[in-house]
């Protein structure tokens, strides 16, 4: 009889145990996989003659932990993902979670655990000094004196502005108001930090340092996720672990920037300099074996640097042909290895420059 109700009671033990181990199973596996996740997000904005669509049937997702990048040249639709993300804009269609919320009926749940960064945006009031603004904002965000005060001190001397603490903010550089901006984004300790063109502007160095913060913080401190938007390439290169390249509101790629680099080794760079700012590549738009090109101009040299990504080498030398058919001096001209902007360039035809003068 007691052998019975023991084994009874083994029988038992191990289906509770198997139904505990199912069940969190399944829990697991009903959470919100990604930490940001868009499904067919649509913006129209209503223009003058007709609606503009900002974006089109978006879909991404980022993982925690992640550094993610949204890549296009102005009014690709970024900012407008952004703010949508950030409870700032309703999207007209479609879905949208931050850190399994969704933004429209969850706005308030989202804004507690975000935080955004714009560049060029003013960080504060100008008649406050920089520790000033920061400790108003510590208190907006809800942090006790106690942490505030810790809090504002380790952000000035990571961020290597503490020296101006006392500054008003109206007196600062531009560098120096993104790092107050940076490290007033950063003071409510994020989940997820959305980064809108944060180096815009900025000096050489003074975005280099952002940039190192920004990783250090993602990545060796595991701090939070960062959504950054840019149409610097070098920037979504160094920083991202993958990037979404988006144009005219639609996501044309997606993934880490190594990838899509590789992708691109069926075709051939080549750049060439020329000795004129008014050079006519225009031809390059009908010339079969063109995948696309991008010039840049520079009126103090009077050059123009032409990237241009054919099918085969021997088509450069056709392209060279026609250029000195123009009069014009081929000043250098080599191979060169794929970039962001050459992924880019192979979804549309032209560099960011030329969709940005259209």
């Amino acid at each position: 009889m007691v052998s019975i109700v023991e084994n009874c009671v083994d029988t038992i033990s191990n289906e509770i145990l198997n139904y505990v181990i199912l069940h969190l199973l399944v829990a697991r596996d009903h959470r919100l996989p990604h930490i940001i996740e868009t499904s067919d997000v649509v913006r129209v904005f209503k223009g003058h003659d007709k609606p503009v669509t900002a974006l089109d049937n978006v879909s991404i997702h980022i993982d925690e932990g992640e550094i993610f990048g949204l890549l296009g040249p102005n009014g690709a639709g970024k900012t407008t993902l952004i703010k949508i993300l950030t409870t700032l804009l309703l999207p007209t269609s479609g879905k949208a979670y931050v850190g399994g919320f969704d933004v429209v009926k969850e706005s308030h749940k989202v804004r507690r655990i975000i935080s955004l960064v714009s560049g060029g945006e003013t960080p504060g009031y100008g008649i406050l000094s920089s520790s000033e603004n920061l400790w108003f904002f510590s208190q907006l965000y809800g942090l006790s004196s106690s942490a505030a005060k810790e809090e504002i001190k380790r952000l000035m001397v990571d961020l290597e502005f503490d020296d101006y603490a006392k500054t008003r903010m109206s007196r600062l550089s531009t560098g120096y108001k993104q790092r107050l901006n940076l490290a007033r984004g950063l003071l409510n300790n994020p989940r997820i930090f959305f980064l809108d063109e944060p180096t815009l502007g900025l000096d050489v160095l003074t975005s280099k340092k952002l940039r190192s913060y920004i990783v250090d913080w993602a990545k060796k401190e595991r701090k939070g996720t960062v959504l950054l938007t840019t149409h610097y390439m070098a920037e979504a290169d160094e920083m991202c672990d993958r990037v979404a390249i988006i144009d005219q509101g639609k996501i044309l790629a997606c993934d880490s920037p190594l990838t899509l680099k590789k992708k691109l080794e069926e075709n051939v760079i080549m750049k060439a300099e020329v000795s004129s700012v008014q050079a006519d590549f225009s031809f390059l738009d009908k010339m079969k074996g063109v995948v696309g090109y991008s010039q840049t101009r520079s009126i103090q040299t009077n050059t123009t640097s032409l990237k241009v990504m054919v099918r085969e080498e021997r088509i450069f030398s056709d392209i060279v042909s026609k250029l000195e058919g123009q009069n014009l001096k081929i000043l250098s001209a080599n191979r060169a290895e794929p970039t962001l902007e050459d992924v880019y360039i192979s979804l549309v035809g032209r560099g960011f420059e030329e969709q940005n003068a259209h």
